[in-house]
């Protein structure tokens, strides 16, 4: 059984930087896919950024194209977020998610599609 543990979270200024991680045990992760979504009290979960644990394409929500990115350390079995140039609008939840699959983009954003996810990390921007 997989387990995930993000990290990283907290209380950012608008237009400032974070990076959240995410510890992932439990199986051998040299295939599947990894994601990260958020959500806000009241809405449904959204989709940030995903990729394949092998490498190859990567996949950005339209809302955060060009603001975040997504990385993996194979070694310690983290994924990483990094979001720049963050706005209020992005204060939220933020999830992992893992599955042994390799999805592809028009898979990659469906919530179903994980059968893993961490507890979450709060990212509040504010000033």
């Amino acid at each position: 059984q997989v387990q995930l543990v993000e990290s990283g979270g907290g209380l950012v200024q608008p237009g400032n930087s974070l990076r959240l991680s995410c510890v992932a045990s439990g199986r051998t992760f040299s295939s599947g896919t990894m994601a990260w979504f958020r959500q806000v009290p009241g809405k449904e979960r959204e989709y940030v950024a995903g990729r394949r644990w092998s490498g190859g394409n990567f996949y950005y929500a339209d809302s955060m194209k060009g603001r975040v990115s997504i990385s993996r350390d194979n070694s310690r079995n983290v994924v990483y977020l990094e979001m720049n140039s963050l706005k209020p609008e992005d204060t939220a939840v933020y999830y992992c998610a893992a599955t042994s699959r390799n999805l592809i983009a028009s898979s990659v954003r469906r919530m179903g599609e994980y059968d893993a996810w961490g507890q979450g990390t709060q990212v509040t921007v504010s000033s």
